[in-house]
């Protein structure tokens, strides 16, 4: 049987891994040479950090208030309601928290990537800079990079407090569960390994982010049409990406930080 279609896309696919391998390299390499534009990354950082916090902390809040009942109106008719907060807890520390917030940013920030960058691509500003010998990667690709990888990390620790700040209020003052063994049974199941597999997960997502909104850009071409397709393009490809990946993160990380045991 003939399938007329998977080799184009089998050789689309590896394009694109290869542009974004390289694109990788490039920026990596840039950044252990040294060549590091702190003022452009601190613009970078407040655009990123500072900006998306409302969306990051909106996020928090209701992933976790809804997440709390719904955790709760299961587990309350098992006479488990004190269960509800280490079931938060673990899960917004080793999944919700982090892929929350990387589909969040992705959405806001991939997306702005991708737009400044296309658009400085198909009004030939790139070329520019090439003419000017300044190097496109360290100008545009590599603050961008590091002020993600600093900034996500972050953003995921605040989303996940705002999250268990929303779940404490409405465990303890809307469904009554008693707050000593709330917090008491949170405190003894969540583990600082649960905190650094949040913070390793949010790092990769960065650089998830940061590639593919970059690469989106720099590949931009058919004027104010391309632009468009590539913002829309860095959006589903980053969002797609984080899920993807956020498995195999998992199963990895499971076997270096397994899920403990309560501490009591």
């Amino acid at each position: 049987m003939k399938f007329p279609y998977s080799f184009p896309l089998t050789r689309a696919f590896s394009l694109y891994m290869g542009q974004a391998s390289l694109l990788a390299w490039e920026t990596f390499t840039s950044i252990l040479a040294g060549r590091i534009r702190w003022r452009l990354i601190l613009r970078q950082i407040v655009e990123i950090g500072f900006g998306s916090q409302a969306v990051v902390i909106v996020t928090g809040i209701f992933t976790g208030a809804v997440f709390t009942a719904q955790i709760f109106f299961q587990f309350n008719t098992l006479n488990m309601s004190t269960a509800v907060g280490p079931v938060v807890s673990v899960a917004l520390f080793r999944e919700l928290g982090p892929v929350l917030t990387g589909l969040m940013v992705a959405g806001r920030v991939g997306a702005a990537m991708s737009a400044e960058i296309g658009t400085m691509k198909v009004t030939e500003q790139i070329d520019a800079l090439r003419a000017l010998a300044v190097n496109p990667i360290d100008y545009l690709v590599v603050p961008r990079a590091v002020a993600m990888m600093i900034s996500m990390p972050l953003l995921v620790g605040e989303c996940i407090f705002f999250a268990l700040s929303a779940s404490y209020f409405v465990a303890t003052r809307i469904l009554n569960v008693n707050s000593v063994f709330f917090l008491h049974h949170m405190e003894s199941y969540t583990h600082s390994k649960d905190m650094v597999m949040a913070l390793t997960k949010g790092f990769v997502f960065a650089i998830i982010v940061a590639i593919v909104g970059c690469l989106q850009g720099l590949t931009t071409r058919n004027g104010a049409v391309g632009v468009g397709r590539s913002t829309t393009d860095a959006v589903v490809i980053s969002s797609l990406t984080i899920l993807m990946v956020n498995f195999f993160l998992t199963m990895a990380l499971n076997i270096v930080f397994p899920a403990g045991q309560a501490r009591y």
